[in-house]
């Protein structure tokens, strides 16, 4: 077992086009909506720790 493999990048691509398996390439507002409370609330955490340990 070699865990130092590689792979080429056209290898992956050509793996992934012939499977035809893909994930939409969108996001709806409801997903940035979340993403932005998601990065208020964890950017909070790490200012109110900050502030605690001051």
């Amino acid at each position: 077992m070699n865990l130092f493999r590689k792979k080429s990048v056209d290898a992956l691509l050509n793996e992934a086009g012939n499977k035809g398996i893909a994930l939409k390439k969108e996001l709806g507002a409801f997903d940035l909506t979340m993403l932005g409370i998601g990065a208020i609330i964890g950017t909070g955490i790490f200012v109110l720790t900050g502030v605690a340990a001051s």
